[in-house]
């Protein structure tokens, strides 16, 4: 970690801490963003594989706290035996994605992220949803599920597609989020593992990825206690409008 700290003036540091803490408060208050979030403001001061690995461990540890916070261990299993297939393609998708995340450029890096972060948000803003019929749940499930594996691979990125297709299936709002832990978690820890195979986790990056992991957790206290008291709904929509912004900022990047 000496050497990529070396190569940061102060403020560029400071700015990672911050964005790391705005990444957990977003994460506390809504249930999802973490990953989006940080890898949308670290890349403006790392590479995009380093902004990747420093995501992983806090990644994987705010979505335990998120899963078991709404029920506990066995409320947790009940809603992922619902969605297995589901969670088995987004894990094996993310597998293969990941590996090709250091073959690509920074350019097409930074396209990969921007695009879907831009039109996801602005899909979840417009208030839209796709209705899935029961008969068609099953290859829903895999079709999504696919889609989101690879932007996870590729970016660490599945939340919005993941929020969006509980949204359009009418899940109750305690289950999403629950849910959403359980599914971001697992896919934390298979995205871990990929990225250690990759070689965008290592000796490094990885206590990058642990020194993240406190403004993380501070970030997500502050916001759960936000999301006890106010309308979930209308914080949303706010931080839609801040990862629509994040999301051009990244395009902008890709195609100077």
């Amino acid at each position: 970690m000496d050497y990529i700290f070396n190569d940061l003036s102060l403020w560029a540091i400071v700015f990672a801490i911050a964005v790391t803490l705005v990444a957990g408060f977003v994460k506390g208050a809504t249930g999802f963003a973490l990953p989006m979030i940080m890898v949308s403001g670290l890349a403006t001061v790392l590479p995009p594989e380093v902004a990747i690995a420093a995501l992983i461990v806090p990644t994987v540890l705010s979505n335990l706290w998120q899963a078991l916070r709404g029920g506990g261990l066995t409320a947790a299993v009940k809603s992922a035996a619902k969605y297995k297939l589901y969670i088995f393609t987004l894990l094996a998708v993310i597998v293969i994605a990941s590996q090709l995340v250091s073959a690509m450029s920074q350019q097409a890096v930074f396209l990969m992220l921007g695009g879907p972060i831009v039109i996801l948000a602005l899909v979840l803003l417009s208030g839209k949803s796709i209705s899935i019929s029961p008969s068609g749940r099953g290859y829903a499930d895999v079709i999504v599920g696919a889609i989101a594996g690879f932007l996870g691979g590729l970016a660490g990125i599945w939340g919005p597609l993941t929020v969006m297709y509980l949204t359009a299936l009418e899940t109750p709002k305690k289950e999403q989020i629950r849910l959403t832990g359980v599914i971001f978690g697992a896919g934390a820890v298979v995205l871990g593992l990929s990225h250690l195979r990759s070689g965008v986790l290592n000796a490094q990056t990885l206590p990058l990825s642990f020194f993240m992991i406190l403004p993380v957790l501070i970030g997500q206290k502050v916001g759960n206690l936000v999301q006890d008291r106010l309308d979930q709904q209308k914080f949303k929509r706010a931080t839609l409008f801040v990862l629509i912004v994040a999301g051009l900022n990244l395009i902008r990047r890709g195609l100077m």
